[in-house]
């Protein structure tokens, strides 16, 4: 198996453990920042400058966001 497919394979596994230990959905925004916040700190800890490349990726996640609450689904 890939890393990439093994890491896909861990974040489904997290995902349905957060499910499991929280059932109402509203609860995962707490987890969701929380892994944000440990994304970014790994971002920063690799290289100072990819706290802008961070930025960006919040950026791109938010209009990944708008276009799911227009369309209803995920690309």
């Amino acid at each position: 198996m890939s890393k990439e497919q093994d890491l896909r394979t861990l974040l489904r596994e997290t995902a349905g453990e957060i499910s499991r230990l929280a059932d109402n959905p509203r609860t995962w925004l707490s987890w969701l920042v929380f892994l944000l916040a440990r994304l970014e700190e790994q971002a920063a800890d690799q290289n100072p400058a990819n706290k802008e490349s961070y930025v960006n990726m919040l950026s791109a996640l938010q209009d990944e966001i708008r276009n799911r609450l227009r369309t209803g689904g995920w690309n």
